[in-house]
């Protein structure tokens, strides 16, 4: 199969969920190692918004991507895509979740407490940082974000939320819980300025989805490199650059949680605007 793939590409997608030069230094050496072990030169290419994913995806010719949760569910129902694999984090976790948070020192103990103050989302197109805290407020009564909050922008990344809040350019964000413990254990002081005032249900973690028709011969290649991957050195030190422990098989079935959140807005997936404006 190996000699096959010989002079194949195949190019992926990333999705900006931090700073878009880390993300990419993150997975660079992934797809090294796929290069390496199948012969398939991959390619990496990153999107700038949450929301272009889905154009994008047709416009470069990208022929997968590591989806977001709400970017993997509008990816399956708009693209002729499947889920191939998804990372076991280091805790052992297959799933994320969304965190809102506010410093320690602003007095914000409850959603009353948030009327007039700056909210930081990430994308609409995610529902860690988007959907969840949009239920989240609704639930607690906020119907309308522009008569509660003074301002609500959108950050871009999950990383640039959690800045917002820590210098004072928003007093609550809305991030995902996997880049936050990456953040802390970086600078561990950030976990003593901020206070983590609601925890979203589990949503499916960073998702690899290719195109199902791409030859099954390379599916089936690239597949069998990732979820063998932690029994070799070389491959598990790669894993630990992800912050994951290993791959396992990923499936539509994932993004169930990501369909039922939707559901309780009264969104349809089929038409939701997931583009920032």
């Amino acid at each position: 199969l190996r000699a096959q793939a010989e002079e194949r590409e195949l190019l992926i997608g990333l999705i900006p969920e931090q700073n878009i030069f880390k993300q990419i230094e993150r997975y660079k050496p992934l797809a090294g190692y796929l290069s390496e072990k199948t012969g398939i030169r991959v390619r990496l290419t990153i999107l700038s918004r949450y929301g272009d994913i889905i154009d994008r995806f047709v416009q470069r010719g990208l022929d997968g991507a590591f989806f977001g949760d709400l970017t993997g569910a509008l990816a399956i129902e708009k693209l002729d895509i499947e889920p191939l694999v998804r990372p076991v984090n280091l805790d052992g976790s297959t799933y994320s979740y969304g965190y809102i948070i506010v410093r320690k020192d602003s007095g914000i103990k409850t959603v009353a407490d948030m009327q007039g103050k700056v909210l930081a989302f990430v994308d609409r197109a995610t529902v860690t940082g988007y959907l969840f805290p949009l239920s989240y407020f609704r639930s607690h009564g906020v119907e309308n974000l522009n008569d509660f909050f003074s301002e609500f922008y959108f950050t871009g990344s999950h990383d640039s939320s959690v800045y917002a809040v820590l210098d004072g350019r928003a007093d609550i964000g809305c991030i995902k819980n996997s880049i936050y413990h990456n953040l802390v254990s970086r600078d561990p002081t950030i976990k003593s300025e901020l206070r983590i005032i609601a925890r979203s249900p589990l949503m499916p973690e960073s998702t690899l989805c290719l195109r199902k028709d791409l030859p099954e011969d390379m599916k089936k290649m690239i597949k069998e490199v990732l979820l063998t991957m932690d029994r070799n050195e070389e491959g598990r030190k790669i894993l630990a650059k992800l912050r994951a422990k290993r791959f396992i098989e990923a499936s539509v079935e994932d993004f169930k949680p990501v369909y039922e959140m939707l559901k309780t807005l009264g969104e349809d997936i089929e038409t939701y605007q997931y583009r920032v404006r």
